[in-house]
C-alpha cells in the first residue's frame, strides 16, 4: 500500500481507524473488496476535528451475503468500543459496483452505519446518495480501488438541483411542522449551514463545503440572514447559539426557494 493510501488525511488519529477500518473489511471481504474510499467534509473541504463525523463507501462485487453482512455488523461494533473518539464518528455505506454507478431507488437498500451508532445495519439510501455520488466521483481520496470516475456515471447539474428538491420535500419541509430535531444547539446550526449549500446547488448546479456555502450565502442572500448564518459558521461545542423560530424561519426561506425552482 502506498503512502497516499496509508496516510489519506492531515490527521494521524483519523488515519489509525481508517487503516483498522481498512485491514478488516480486506480481511472479511476478501476478493468481494472492489475499493475503499472518503467522502463527505475530508474530500469536499470543512473538515472539522471537533465536529465532523468519517465519511467512508466501501464497493463491493455484488450484493453481500448474509453471513458475510453479519460479519461486517460484529466488526463494526468491535471498532465502536476502542479507545478514540473516532471509533463512533465513523459513517459510511456498503454499495455494490453495479448499485453505485447512478442512484436508482429500487436498488438503493444497503449496509450503513451512522455516526455515533456503532451499528450497521440495511438502510434504504435515498435522494441525498445523488449528490454524495458526485463528491466521491469528483473530489473522493482512494484508499484501494480504482478511481472513481470509472465507478460512478457524471452526475449533471441538474440531476444535483432535483436531487436538493427531493430532499427539501421530503425531510426539511416537514420539519417545519415538526421541528423535534432542532431542539440541538448543534443540529441547528448544522441546518443552517446544509439550507446554505441546498440554496447554492440550486443557483449554481454545484456542490460546495458547508463553509464555503455558508460564505457564499452572506454575500447572495443579503443582509436579511447574514448574522444569522456567521452564527452557524460561528457555532462550537454544541452551544445554542441559534433559536429555534430563527432556525426554522431560515429553513422555511430555503424550502420556499426550492419549491420556486421546481416550477
Amino acid at each position: 500500500m502506498s503512502n497516499r493510501n496509508t496516510y489519506p488525511t492531515p490527521y494521524p488519529d483519523v488515519n489509525a481507524i481508517l487503516d483498522r477500518l481498512l485491514a478488516n473489511v480486506q480481511a472479511i471481504l476478501t476478493d468481494r473488496l472492489v475499493g475503499m474510499y472518503l467522502y463527505g467534509s475530508l474530500a469536499n473541504g470543512g473538515f472539522d476535528p471537533g465536529s465532523s463525523d468519517i465519511d467512508f463507501l466501501i464497493v463491493t462485487d455484488d450484493e453481500l451475503p448474509g453471513e458475510i453482512v453479519t460479519a461486517l455488523v460484529e466488526m463494526h461494533t468491535q471498532i465502536a468500543t476502542l479507545n478514540t473518539r473516532w471509533a463512533t464518528e465513523l459513517e459510511g455505506s456498503y454499495i455494490p459496483k453495479d448499485a453505485l454507478r447512478r442512484h436508482d431507488p429500487a436498488r438503493a437498500q444497503h449496509p450503513h452505519i451512522d455516526r455515533g451508532s456503532g451499528h450497521l445495519s440495511i438502510m434504504q439510501h435515498d435522494s441525498d446518495w445523488v449528490v454524495q455520488r458526485y463528491i466521491l466521483r469528483e473530489r473522493g481520496i482512494v484508499l484501494t480501488g480504482p478511481p472513481l470516475p470509472a465507478l460512478i456515471d457524471p452526475v449533471s447539474p441538474d440531476d444535483l438541483r432535483q436531487a436538493v428538491r427531493t430532499l427539501m420535500r421530503m425531510w426539511w419541509g416537514p420539519m417545519l411542522s415538526n421541528p423535534a430535531p432542532l431542539q440541538h444547539g448543534g443540529y441547528r446550526s448544522y441546518a443552517i449551514l446544509t439550507m446554505c449549500r441546498v440554496l447554492y446547488t440550486l443557483r449554481h448546479g454545484g456542490i460546495v463545503s458547508k463553509t464555503q456555502a455558508g460564505q457564499w450565502a452572506q454575500v447572495a442572500l443579503g443582509e436579511q440572514w447574514r448574522t444569522l448564518i456567521g452564527r452557524a459558521m460561528e457555532h462550537r461545542n454544541g452551544t445554542p447559539l441559534i433559536a429555534v423560530d430563527d432556525a426554522l424561519a431560515f429553513i422555511g426561506y430555503a424550502v420556499g426557494q426550492s419549491v420556486q425552482e421546481d416550477l
